[in-house]
């Protein structure tokens, strides 16, 4: 198993929550379909397909860097991580730009239990974005270190692992909130 077992406990452990999470919206969703449908047309599926490819994209370079680090690729390592860094902080644009529009539009958490849901499990998944990003900065940081760094290839495959569950969340997140009719 690649990375530190707390690290598995952690992620088992948030995953659990977020199913529940999503357990709840499906739950109170069957309530109301007519004005969770209606909530749901109100969302931007472009963003959320967009914010999908930089999650997407992100994941794929992250494992691309790990392969790096364990081909003692210093060189190469760091650029990668750098990389789905950039893709992250795409994302928390797109999302921040989301945000914005929708609240300018008078659509806040108390317009609807569908934009509770919307912002309390998107922003939740958003804080895990910026965890992840600074988990990215750090990775990025010290795979510039060839000696001190490619030594602990643990550290790596936690960091992405944390990365992975963050783009699993936002895989499961996007069709149940953006897309499921």
């Amino acid at each position: 198993m690649p990375g530190e077992l707390g690290v598995w406990l952690f992620i088992l452990g948030d995953m659990m929550v977020f199913a529940l999470f999503f357990c709840t919206f499906m739950y109170y969703r069957g309530l109301d379909s007519a004005s969770f449908r209606a909530g749901q047309a109100q969302l931007n599926r472009n963003l959320g397909v967009l914010n999908t490819f930089l999650l997407l994209t992100s994941s794929w370079l992250v494992a691309l860097a790990v392969q790096a680090v364990r081909k003692r690729q210093a060189d190469r390592a760091p650029l990668l991580f750098g990389a789905a860094g950039v893709c992250a902080c795409g994302f928390i644009t797109v999302k921040v730009f989301e945000y914005s529009a929708k609240l300018q539009a008078g659509i806040t958490p108390a317009s609807s239990d569908f934009f509770l849901y919307y912002y309390v499990f998107t922003g939740i998944h958003l804080l895990h974005v910026v965890v992840g990003l600074a988990l990215l900065v750090w990775l990025t940081l010290r795979s510039r270190h060839e000696n001190e760094s490619l030594s602990e290839l643990s550290l790596y495959e936690s960091g992405a692992s944390y990365w992975h569950m963050v783009d699993l969340l936002w895989v499961v997140l996007f069709p149940l909130i953006y897309l499921m009719k």
